[in-house]
């Protein structure tokens, strides 16, 4: 049964999500690993976003899970049931392929979170924690992402939250080629910091690692490092200065910028845009006269409108991607109906070929019929199964030939968000491209209950 946990922008305080964002993965895969009914599981943790995709053998493992997930993560179990959604099984692929194709971001677009969904993936591999379930559907995303890339214009726009901040840093900042800039950080987003404020014509940049990888990324991206002793003269000329770095502590805290604006020569004003999760930069900066503190809390709010026909096309592409996912999922379940009947058939066979005493003719004659009554019921086999009606398959095959099927998987049952107890279950509910005409109302499929929307996605620092 898949299954994700998700607080993101949408469903939880910005103060949670620092919080859960500070978790080390590595405890929460041993959390994972040691908790029981869960066979695997996905961490999927960038700014604005925090997400466990989980392989369990039935929803009680799950009810069971929050309570050790609440002490990894030092949270109040009752806070994180409030604030995380839960997508049951027959939702968890077009949410996930919605998040990798950007549509959940708080930069409807956005061009990182498809690297992160792929290194989420690779990351629980190197702990073995994925599933065969898991990685078809990762692997799915993945092609779903890349399909709403050639087919719509959502990611040509560069979009992320670094450009979203430089849009608004953009009234600040009158010339980009004079401005003095200040990067921190020297991973994957600081790399498209850096692509992004060159876009913009940007030349006078400098870069500072809290871990002190300044001069490697400085070589590599032909940008002047700054050492721990330049770190304050350069703050003090800086006109912007973009945080994106990982840590547990302030790398600008208020003594060190107040320290810096106070300086002779200090620039007039100050931008600081906190990209980092948790905060690369002490709120109380902000309190500061000349300083303009821009942060993730504050990015969600100025986030634009999307393009809802790109928008509504991409959703189309990822809807007909999950369809077809769960179809694929429920046929294969399928498999042990069919090879029960083949077993069957094959045994009256050999019982056929057996009296008519090896008769190579008659041999070759039962084999042929034999395939040729197999071929039609296996297609009809799969062609239920992807309707969600593996059981009445099951029964009618017992019923009419005494074909006993063995008991595959349980039925897995919806997943109420709220109470995270087991509904009735049933086969997905259809899903309909937002572009296509309704159907007449007297041939409608009934609507699906509405499933608890979930949340955009951040780039990750």
């Amino acid at each position: 049964m898949l299954v994700c946990l998700s607080a993101n922008h949408r469903s939880a305080g910005f103060s949670l999500l620092e919080k859960l964002s500070g978790v080390p993965v590595a405890d929460l895969e041993a959390a994972i690993a040691a908790a029981p009914g869960i066979t695997g599981g996905v961490v999927l943790s960038t700014c604005n976003r925090f997400e466990l995709y989980l392989d369990l053998e039935g929803v009680c493992a799950l009810d069971d899970f929050f309570a050790r997930l609440a002490v990894t993560c030092g949270v109040a179990e009752d806070d994180l049931r409030a604030h995380v959604r839960v997508h049951g099984d027959a939702d968890v692929a077009e949410y996930l392929f919605a998040v990798s194709a950007g549509l959940e971001s708080v930069a409807i677009g956005e061009d990182e979170i498809a690297g992160q969904v792929r290194r989420a993936l690779t990351t629980a591999r190197r702990a073995r924690l994925t599933t065969s379930e898991l990685e078809k559907l990762f692997q799915t995303a993945a092609a779903a992402s890349k399909g709403v890339k050639q087919r719509t214009q959502l990611s040509g726009q560069g979009r992320s939250l670094v450009s979203l901040a430089l849009d608004l840093a953009a009234s600040q900042v009158r010339d980009w080629a004079r401005a003095d800039i200040v990067l921190v950080g020297t991973g994957a987003y600081a790399g498209a910091s850096l692509a992004a404020l060159e876009a913009r014509g940007a030349r006078r940049i400098g870069v500072y690692s809290p871990s002190g990888r300044a001069h490697t990324f400085a070589e590599r991206y032909d940008v002047a490092p700054i050492d721990e002793g330049r770190l304050g003269h350069r703050l003090a000329n800086a006109d912007l200065v973009i945080t994106c770095t990982s840590t547990d502590d302030y790398v600008l805290d208020y003594d060190l910028v107040r320290n810096a604006r106070i300086a002779p020569g200090a620039a007039e004003r100050q931008l600081i845009i906190d990209l980092g999760l948790p905060r690369n930069v002490d709120p109380l900066v902000a309190k500061l006269d000349s300083v303009d503190l821009l942060d993730l809390e504050t990015l969600r709010l100025h986030a634009p409108m999307d393009d809802l026909g790109a928008t509504e096309l991409a959703r189309c592409i990822v809807a007909r991607a999950a369809k077809e996912f769960d179809e694929l999922r429920l046929e294969q379940r399928a498999a042990t109906a069919i090879a029960a009947f083949r077993t069957a058939v094959q045994e009256r066979v050999e019982t056929e070929i057996v009296r008519a005493n090896g008769d190579p003719d008659v041999e070759i004659a039962m084999r042929q019929l034999g395939n040729a009554l197999l071929h039609g019921p296996t297609l009809r086999i799969k062609e239920l199964a992807r309707q969600g009606r593996a059981d009445e398959v099951a029964h009618a095959l017992d019923l009419l030939f005494g074909v006993q099927v063995p008991a595959d998987e349980p039925a897995m049952p919806a997943v109420d968000p709220s109470g995270l107890a087991p509904t009735a279950s049933a086969a997905p509910a259809p899903r309909r491209c937002p572009l296509a005409p309704a159907a007449p109302a007297e041939h409608a499929a009934p609507a699906p209950a509405p499933a608890e929307h979930a949340a955009p996605v951040a780039p990750g620092a």
